[in-house]
């Protein structure tokens, strides 16, 4: 293995400059570069997952798939291979302008298994279509109908976090301790209502394109700080962005539940 002494870090610009971009045919710009060791069949994989009706938002994005993506630098810094100094001072992911591109750098070395590298593309896609062209009226009118019922948990600790915020810790826990804004209805703090929208969305449709690129356990995505939203919910969910976005040709969408005995 290169010690970090012998790999020289490249200017992301050069980077993008160098990489054969290409267009997958759902319209997403995608390129790799450096010792990845990722195949180009599970990238193209990968980025052909993406539906295309989400491409128009994303015209201006490339995503990359590199080695690492160096986080404590001024300015943005490449690894054309592993590490482990290179590793320990990596991030998930880094933006950078390049001419009117907006480019995502997204270091595969740094995930554990393709489930782990396939749901940080997805999720950096999910949030780049959200900042172009915001959330559904139809999705946010479902979720904020499922938090008002009380429905338990959520998809992600930002998507918790603000939903707690919107509607009142006490209503988003499942109890009846919420602030009242003085006619008896719980009072909705509107930042915090949008940025829960934002998550829960962003979420949902970065959850929905990794069902399409591969079979997982919902439960993978648990994490320790939140609990998960209940299934049935995710599934109602999922299968609204499944109809403002249709699956591409080549990929079927499918929900499938676990039955005791």
């Amino acid at each position: 293995m290169a010690s970090s002494a012998q790999i020289e870090l490249w200017q992301a610009g050069k980077v993008a400059s160098q990489a054969a971009l290409a267009t997958a045919p759902n319209g997403i710009r995608y390129g790799a570069w450096g010792e990845t060791r990722l195949p180009g069949t599970d990238i193209e994989l990968l980025v052909g997952a993406v539906p295309a009706a989400l491409a128009p938002a994303l015209e201006r994005r490339a995503y990359f798939f590199v080695p690492l993506a160096i986080a404590d630098t001024g300015e943005i810094l490449i690894a054309p291979n592993y590490s482990v100094e290179w590793g320990d001072r990596a991030v998930c992911h880094r933006n950078a302008a390049w001419g009117a591109t907006e480019a995502v750098f997204i270091s595969t070395r740094l995930m554990e298994d393709r489930f782990g590298l396939a749901f940080e593309f997805f999720i950096n896609v999910a949030h780049n279509f959200v900042d172009a062209a915001g959330v559904p009226a139809s999705f946010a009118e479902l979720v904020c109908s499922q938090a008002e019922a009380q429905v338990r948990g959520e998809t992600s600790q930002d998507a918790w976090e603000s939903r707690r915020r919107s509607l009142g810790a006490g209503l988003a826990m499942g109890s009846d301790a919420a602030p009242s804004g003085g006619n008896g209805k719980p009072k909705v703090d509107e930042q915090a209502r949008n940025q829960f929208f934002e998550a829960a969305f962003s979420d949902a449709l970065a959850i929905y394109m990794l069902s399409l690129a591969q079979d997982f356990d919902y439960h993978d995505l648990r994490e320790r700080e939140y609990p998960l939203l209940a299934a049935p919910a995710l599934a109602e969910r999922l299968r609204h962005v499944a109809t403002l976005f249709p699956a591409n040709t080549g990929y079927e969408f499918q929900i499938l539940y676990r039955r005791k005995g």
